[in-house]
């Protein structure tokens, strides 16, 4: 069995998203600015989400995992980033990296790994992209060589969520640099960045700068690099063979674009709600300026692109759980949801005006977070160009 298909109760689902919501309340929302601002990592956070079990939510639960379906779990995530979007990062790049062993790992691998991605114990991420390589994936330049029972490593990986406080990569490199086309010389590797009894840094492995961004912080997105870095083979090359990695690596995209739609939705949720109530207190010529009517025209814009947003997100959700390729679903998600995200904070912001410009309101949070969305998980020119492709293909004449 694979996540597909995963289900859960409603009544279970509701309970698990009201004690996110009771944990978002309580803990996240009086300290959420203080550690964005400070561009901080959140420990405390991040461990209370691992009792909650949010890096196992896509997990098995026979390896320790939640089992959530795709459904259940973009409402989470949406929910979350409705209060700080950066919390989601920390688990959908652990979640990612899980999936791929769950997918297309072989046994010994699956019961190696899997129980300790479920419970945090380790916590890590997807490694795909490098400073020349982004949505071009087969323009990667790490290589891996065999060398009797270990791969051994060599290059560099940036923008890598959980890169500087996590424990281990999914690692997508080249094991057959000269293959034709490119992608059959491509493998993923699961590399441990410290050593598993120590802690100390792998050998090999060099731990690069966390990256100073715009909006999206207190996340550790950063750069590593890997010089002649040893990785056994056996529990290391995902599902045992070489020439594979593409495919994982866009099989766990799918998962990711579901991820970041969510978050879209969760963004223009938040400044969506921070318009209808800004809008009723703050008043021009003397009457609420949610009483003139060109505010009116923008807050049922909003209203309506954000619900539109939330349906795709599900429908894109429902997709993936039946199982198959989910690339027009979750494209058209991640676009849409994405693009919403930004025009509603933006729109958010100037419905307050000066106050919206300032970090004593979240709006301003809001709309430095949005434009990531857009970028991350593939670009979404390249999203519209997945959709028209997948339509064509899907209704041939």
């Amino acid at each position: 069995m694979d996540d597909a298909g995963a289900t859960i109760s409603e009544a279970d689902e509701q309970a698990l998203l009201d004690s996110i919501d009771r944990w978002l309340t309580r803990k996240v929302a009086p300290v959420a600015a203080k550690f964005e601002q400070a561009d901080e990592y959140p420990t405390e956070l991040v461990q209370d989400m691992c009792e909650m079990g949010l890096f196992g939510a896509l997990i098995e639960p026979q390896y320790g995992g939640l089992g959530l379906p795709a459904t259940a779990y973009s409402r989470i995530v949406a929910r979350i980033s409705e209060e700080w979007m950066s919390l989601t990062g920390f688990f959908n790049s652990h979640l990612m990296m899980a999936l791929i062993v769950q997918k297309f790992g072989t046994q010994a691998q699956k019961d190696h790994w899997l129980p300790r991605f479920a419970t945090g114990e380790l916590r890590g991420g997807l490694a795909l992209t490098e400073p020349d390589a982004g949505t071009d994936l087969q323009g990667i330049r790490t290589t891996a060589r065999r060398d009797g029972d270990v791969y051994r490593i060599t290059g560099s990986k940036l923008w890598i969520t959980n890169a500087i406080e996590g424990d281990i990569l999914a690692v997508l490199v080249k094991t057959d640099p000269d293959a034709q086309p490119r992608h059959r010389g491509m493998s993923m590797l699961i590399v441990p960045t410290r050593d598993m009894e120590t802690g100390a840094e792998a050998q090999g492995v060099v731990r690069g700068r966390k990256l100073a961004k715009l909006g999206y912080r207190g996340i550790d997105t950063g750069a590593i690099a890997f010089d002649d870095a040893p990785v056994d083979a056996r529990l290391g090359l995902v599902g045992g063979e070489e020439g594979k990695g593409f495919l994982m690596a866009t099989g766990g995209l799918e998962i990711g674009r579901v991820n970041v739609a969510a978050r879209g939705v969760g963004i223009a949720r938040r400044a969506l709600k921070e318009a209808v109530a800004y809008a009723q207190v703050r008043t021009t010529m003397g009457k609420p300026i949610a009483q003139h009517q060109a505010i009116q025209l923008k807050l049922g814009e909003m209203a309506a692109k954000t619900r539109a947003a939330e349906l795709l997100v599900e429908d894109a959700a429902k997709a993936y759980d039946r199982g198959g390729r989910v690339d027009l679903e979750a494209g058209m998600a991640k676009w849409f949801a994405t693009e919403t995200a930004f025009e509603v904070a933006t729109e958010s912001m100037r419905i307050h005006g000066a106050n919206g410009y300032s970090k004593d309101y979240p709006i301003e949070r809001l709309y430095r977070d949005a434009p990531l969305l857009i970028i991350g998980e593939g670009t979404n020119e390249m999203q519209r160009i997945i959709i028209a492709r997948q339509l064509i293909a899907r209704n041939p004449v």
